[in-house]
């Protein structure tokens, strides 16, 4: 694990919440086995694999598209100047994002995820894909995250400071988290 004590206070304070939604996603992930792994509650609702793969897939298309920003960033040698803070439509979208959700949102085709996945593959995605947003995160640490724009891999049109970018992956992931605990506590076998 990167020392949240070597990065900026808000840097730090989003790496913390990654590597809580991690440690919570892994204890998931240990305390259910294939069948439990991909049980749904109903056709409409998604079982704790595809929670889970959902974010596998969100955080590694964020993380690809602000990579390109970051490294722009650093060529330009756009050095950080303040604390990250996004403006009144980040802000309004990051709320969106945090548990427990107000609304449902239709995932967005390129993120829908498999119907089903084996507990292995998607552990070891997670692990991959959570290492490759924390590298990331140190990697723009020295940056101007305020400045640094990237293209929402989902919205196109849409253009967020890298540092919202952090904040969206860490509230989305709290988010799938938060629903994949819901749905094991519901699912057959639970002992709770």
């Amino acid at each position: 694990m990167i020392p949240a004590a070597t990065l900026p206070d808000d840097l730090a304070a989003i790496l913390r919440g990654l590597e809580a939604s991690d440690r919570e996603a892994q204890a998931l992930i240990a305390a259910t086995g294939e069948e439990r792994f991909n049980w749904r509650p109903d056709e409409r609702s998604w079982s704790v694999a595809q929670c889970l793969d959902h974010l596998n897939v969100a955080n590694r298309l964020y993380a690809e598209s602000m990579r390109g920003a970051v490294e722009a960033a650093r060529e330009k040698r756009a050095t950080r100047r303040a604390p990250i803070r996004p403006g009144a439509f980040a802000r309004w979208f990051i709320r969106t994002m945090e548990p427990p959700p107000r609304r449902r949102l239709p995932a967005p085709r390129k993120i829908v995820p498999a119907a089903r996945k084996k507990l292995a593959e998607v552990g070891e995605e997670w692990s991959r894909v959570q290492a490759q947003v924390r590298d990331l995160l140190v990697q723009a640490a020295p940056l101007d995250l305020n400045g640094t724009r990237f293209v929402n891999p989902f919205l196109p049109m849409i253009r967020f400071s890298v540092g919202t970018g952090f904040l969206v992956i860490e509230a989305h992931q709290r988010r799938h988290v938060w629903q994949a605990r819901q749905v094991l506590a519901r699912s057959p076998g639970n002992s709770s």
